[in-house]
């Protein structure tokens, strides 16, 4: 009964300290899940730091520099800047890439939702042609596919043979400075899977009570497709349109092994990309290459601020409607 006694009295003389033990032990405890946590990152945050983050902060310092990668940088100013807009090729480059971003993106696009909307709905077959029409985005961007691209569009090859049957006598569309532009447009359409699956997927969410009320009263194809299915998939279309219009900025592989390493015929390929590249490692002006780094990174966010504001008129939210 003693013992009882003397439980009972020092349970409460100890309970302070255990209380006042229990933050600091859960303290300790998310300090080494904390330092867990950047070890796991820390392969990531080294990458970051030495792969992108240091070399864009370099770019901006070379950008106001003369500098050749053999000698050290000497400071400019913003003349590589004005250089730049006074340089008849570069304003061919942006000319081509803003042909090929106003061009290809929409096409791609609206193959990529006519696409998702026929498989959208159920038929036999339904995941092969799913995976046959995603084929294309996972192989596209090789160099590999650059060198069929640049075979098919050849003088006297399939799509010159194909062409002349309809009467269309133009030869191969890869020396063709009015023509070759488009081979690349193709072959970026071609590419459609990624946005088409990401299409789809915003096809499946839409509730298809919507379409039986609108059947009910009247509505045909074109008419529930204009009032319910592009507003319900309003965030999925900006989300591809913002993405495929910043990736078409980058476009740099297909037109290199295209032109075979020329941008040609007569500069007709002579994408932003490309042209960066034959200043900064062809003719060792990296100060003049990384203003226009600098420069196309600015266009960007432009378009993409300029999409971002647009989209109040014409992107709907869930959340607008509550």
């Amino acid at each position: 009964m003693g013992t009882a006694v003397t439980l009972v009295k020092d349970t409460p003389a100890n309970a302070p300290e255990i209380r006042s033990a229990g933050p600091a032990a859960v303290k300790r405890r998310g300090r080494r899940e904390n330092l867990a946590g950047y070890l796991f990152m820390s392969p990531w945050i080294a990458g970051f730091l030495l792969l992108t983050a240091g070399p864009m902060v370099a770019s901006l310092y070379f950008a106001f520099t003369d500098y050749n990668l053999f000698n050290s940088p000497k400071w400019v100013g913003v003349d590589n800047f004005t250089k730049m807009f006074d340089d008849p090729r570069w304003q061919k480059s942006v000319e081509v890439t803003a042909k090929y971003v106003v061009i290809g993106t929409p096409l791609k696009l609206l193959l990529a939702l006519g696409v998702a909307l026929l498989l959208a709905q159920s038929r036999r077959g339904q995941a092969f042609y799913r995976a046959a029409f995603y084929a294309p985005s996972l192989i596209g961007a090789s160099v590999s596919v650059g060198f069929v691209w640049r075979a098919l569009f050849s003088d006297d090859a399939i799509v010159d043979r194909t062409q002349s049957v309809f009467g269309l006598h133009v030869g191969g569309w890869v020396g063709n400075p009015d023509w070759v532009l488009y081979s690349l447009v193709a072959l970026t359409v071609w590419q459609f899977g990624a946005p088409m699956v990401i299409f789809l997927a915003g096809l499946k969410q839409v509730p298809k009570e919507l379409y039986e009320a609108a059947e009910v009263d009247g509505a045909g194809p074109l008419r529930r497709f204009w009032n319910i299915t592009l507003p319900m998939i309003s965030p999925v279309l900006f989300f591809n349109v913002l993405l495929e219009t910043i990736h078409s900025f980058q476009i740099f592989g297909s037109a290199y092994v295209v032109s075979n390493a020329t941008c040609g015929p007569a500069d007709a390929t002579l994408v932003y990309t490309c042209y960066l590249y034959q200043k900064g490692f062809k003719e060792a002006q990296m100060g003049f290459a990384s203003a226009m780094a600098w420069m196309l990174l600015l266009a960007v966010a432009l378009v993409t601020a300029v999409l971002f504001w647009s989209q109040k008129r014409w992107v709907h939210y869930e959340e607008d409607a509550r």
